[in-house]
C-alpha cells in the first residue's frame, strides 16, 4: 500500500464498509485515494496488540482485484510470467503465490498476490490482487502486454476483508469449517454464514489468518458478522502498519518501488529457479547478474539503541560518517516495545550485527542491522 497524490478536486472513494467503519467511530484520513480508517476507539497501540493476541478484522477493499482468463492455466500463466519474474506455471489449483510486476530496468512496478482458482471449469483463471495506489497502472501494464486469448477482468464489484491473528482460524470455523483445511498461501471458494467467497489463507501481518473477497453489497453482512465474535475487534490502517512493519514485509512506495530489485529487496525468494536461468520477463539480465554478484545495496532491518524512533529518510552512515544509505520504514513495535526500521544499505555493510549511525533529527544514533522478521511469522504452513 502506498498513498497516491491528491488533488483538490478529486473526491475521495469509499469502500462498501465505510457506514460501517463510521458507526465504530473510525477516525477517517485520506489513504490512496480512499478513504480508510486508520484506527478505532482502541487506537494503534491497543489494535497492535489485540491483533497479536486474539484476532482483528481489516477493510483491505481498497485493494485492486482483477481476474486473468484464458483458455487454460498454461496460456495464462505464462502470459503473466512476461511481466513478473514468479514461476506461475507450476501453480497448483488453489495455490496462491506473491510476486512482482517488473520495469524493463529489474525495477519494481507493484507487488501483488497471484492466486489459481482451484473451482472446476476454471482452469484458466488466476485472481490478482494490487496495491490500492497502482491498481490503474498496474492493470494497464497488464493489458497492453496480454496475447489476444487472455483477457483481464477488472472487479470493482468486490470487497476484501482480512481477519488476521491467532484466533483467526477458531473464529473464522464457527462460520466456515472448510477454512480450517486451508494451508498458508492456499486458497478456495466456500460459504462464510451462507455467504460466497473467495478465501485465501494469507494476510500482511505476520500472524496466521484469512483474506476474503467478496461482492461488495454482502460485505457488511460478512463484516458485522465476524465482529460478533468476542474475539475479533476492527483494525485500521495505523495497526497494519506497524505490524507488517515487525513482520519485515515491505511497503510499497517506500521500501520497494521502480528504483528497487527485487534481488535488493530481499525478495530473490520470489523468483524460482526456472524463471532465474531461462530468464523471459523485464529486467532479467539486471537480476540475473544481481543474483550471481549480489546488488550494490540490500535492505535490511535496523535496531536503533535508545527509544527515539527513525523514520522514513533517516541517513544511515557508518562509524566514519560516510552515508551508506536509508531508512525506508521505520517506527515503534509495539511487540518489542522498541524503535525498528528497515532500510537500504551499501552490500558491504548489510550483515547482520553490522554497527551504524542513524541521522535522527540532526543528531547521530548508534543503531545495528538484524535479521528480519522482527518479530516471528505465525503462519500455518501445514
Amino acid at each position: 500500500m502506498t498513498e497516491a497524490p491528491q488533488t483538490q478536486a478529486a473526491p475521495a472513494a469509499r469502500t462498501a464498509l465505510h457506514a460501517l467503519h463510521i458507526s465504530l467511530g473510525g477516525k477517517m484520513i485520506l489513504f490512496a485515494g480512499y478513504e480508510m480508517p486508520v484506527q478505532f476507539s482502541l487506537g494503534v497501540l491497543g489494535e497492535h496488540q489485540h491483533t497479536r493476541a486474539q484476532a482483528g478484522l481489516f477493510d483491505v477493499s481498497h485493494m485492486g482485484q482483477a481476474f486473468l482468463v484464458g483458455v487454460n492455466h498454461e496460456s495464462t500463466a505464462r502470459a503473466l510470467e512476461a511481466l513478473c519474474p514468479a514461476d506461475l506455471l507450476s501453480l497448483k489449483p488453489g495455490q496462491q503465490r506473491y510476486t512482482q510486476l517488473l520495469n524493463e530496468d529489474g525495477g519494481i512496478f507493484d507487488d501483488l498476490m497471484v492466486t489459481r482458482s482451484g473451482d472446476p471449469g476454471e482452469d484458466g483463471v488466476l485472481m490478482l490482487v494490487v496495491n490500492a495506489s497502482r491498481k490503474e497502472a498496474d492493470f494497464a501494464l497488464i493489458e497492453a502486454t496480454l496475447p489476444k486469448d487472455v483477457k483481464l477482468l477488472r472487479a470493482p464489484h468486490r470487497a476484501l476483508l482480512a481477519l488476521q491473528g491467532p484466533m483467526a482460524e477458531l473464529v473464522l470455523t464457527r462460520h466456515c469449517a472448510d477454512a480450517a483445511a486451508l494451508a498458508f498461501m492456499t486458497a478456495g471458494s466456500m460459504k462464510i454464514a451462507g455467504l460466497d467467497c473467495q478465501v485465501s489463507r494469507s494476510g500482511y501481518t505476520g500472524e496466521d489468518g484469512f483474506e476474503i473477497s467478496i461482492r461488495a453489497e454482502r460485505a457488511e453482512r460478512l463484516a458485522r458478522t465476524l465482529l460478533g465474535e468476542p474475539e475479533v475487534l476492527p483494525i485500521g490502517l495505523g495497526a497494519r502498519d506497524s505490524l507488517r512493519l515487525e513482520a519485515g514485509l515491505c511497503l510499497y512506495g517506500h521500501d520497494i518501488d521502480l528504483t528497487t530489485s527485487p534481488v535488493a529487496a530481499g525478495l530473490a525468494w520470489t523468483i524460482g529457479k526456472r524463471r532465474r536461468e531461462e530468464g523471459g520477463f523485464p529486467g532479467a539480465a539486471r537480476i540475473q547478474a544481481e543474483l550471481a554478484e549480489g546488488p550494490q545495496h540490500r535492505r535490511v532491518g535496523l535496531l536503533p539503541e535508545g527509544r527515539a524512533p527513525a523514520r522514513e529518510r533517516t541517513e544511515i552512515r557508518d562509524r566514519d560518517d560516510a552515508l551508506i544509505g536509508v531508512v525506508t520504514s521505520g517506527g515503534f513495535g509495539p511487540s518489542l516495545n522498541a524503535p525498528l526500521a528497515m532500510g537500504y544499505v551499501a552490500s558491504d555493510h548489510a550483515h547482520d550485527g553490522a554497527e551504524v549511525m542513524l541521522v535522527v533529527r540532526g543528531k547521530p544514533m548508534p543503531a545495528r542491522v538484524t535479521p528480519m522478521p522482527f518479530i516471528p511469522h505465525r503462519y500455518r504452513r501445514a
